[in-house]
């Protein structure tokens, strides 16, 4: 991956903690200038100032809530109007970690609003102008979960198999367009998420949980590397070519003209 120009600028939501600030940290000592997006005003001053006074970059903040329309569309008409923007980091989500039948449907229906259609709305408004100006990048936050679902909240992860669902299909219509696209597959990380859930990450078994800054730190390695999938935690990418390779060999055969043979009616 080539190193930003001067005016290469990076929006981040959810940047206030957490992935999002470090994403913000390594990209403003990589020469990036950020626009941060997140509710807590008081932590993105901080961490705008900081990370000014460290890199002399140019940081931007909006103090959003994303499940908010009108906060949506103020981000959204950033996206479509700042040219120097060329990476956009969809972040910020909301998580669940108890049994679908013992949660409210008003929090499930907030986090399908945040992870499912204001990162959906932030694509559509960046993805043309990626298009106009030849370039730039989407990294999409997903998790582990949006693979396999039955391991948190079903709500949740099947908010996280549409970011990877949309993902796929992004770098499929805009690879021709030179628009990279990236979906992060973070298993259990340490951030507040797990706290804001209500399962506190100190009850976890350590030797599964990832600290922020290490995933971060892959996730980026993987961006210089045209990635398209990064599971931070996954030891052999074999595994994971041969479960794609298993995925492509259904393709040809997901839509036919007659019924399987193991579902002919016997007369």
């Amino acid at each position: 991956m080539t190193s930003p120009t001067t005016n290469s600028t990076a929006l981040i939501t959810g940047a206030s903690s957490g992935i999002g600030a470090i994403y913000a940290e390594r990209l403003a000592h990589r020469g990036y200038n950020l626009v941060l997006v997140a509710r807590n005003r008081e932590r993105l001053d901080r961490i705008a100032v900081r990370l000014a006074d460290e890199t002399g970059r140019t940081i931007e903040i909006i103090q959003a809530d994303l499940n908010k329309a009108p906060d949506l569309a103020r981000v959204e008409k950033v996206l479509q109007t700042d040219a120097s923007i060329n990476l956009l980091i969809n972040n910020a989500g909301l998580g669940a970690v108890g049994p679908l039948l013992a949660s409210k449907v008003d929090k499930m229906v907030d986090i399908i609003n945040l992870n499912v259609v204001a990162l959906t709305r932030l694509s559509y408004a960046i993805a043309p102008g990626f298009v106009a100006r030849g370039g730039g990048s989407i990294i999409n936050i997903a998790s582990i979960v949006g693979l396999a679902p039955e391991l948190l909240n079903g709500v949740y992860g099947a908010s996280k198999a549409y970011v990877i669902a949309l993902s796929r299909s992004l770098k499929q219509e805009l690879a021709e367009k030179n628009v990279y696209v990236q979906a992060v597959l973070p298993g259990a990380t340490a951030t507040d998420f797990w706290e804001l859930s209500g399962k506190p990450v100190s009850e976890l078994d350590s030797a599964i949980v990832m600290s922020a800054e290490d995933m971060v730190d892959a996730a980026l390695v993987a961006f210089d590397q045209q990635e398209f999938i990064t599971i931070p935690a996954l030891p052999e990418i074999e595994d994971w070519n041969a479960y794609e390779a298993a995925r492509q060999k259904l393709l040809p055969n997901l839509s036919r003209q007659h019924p399987a043979t193991r579902y002919r009616v016997i007369a």
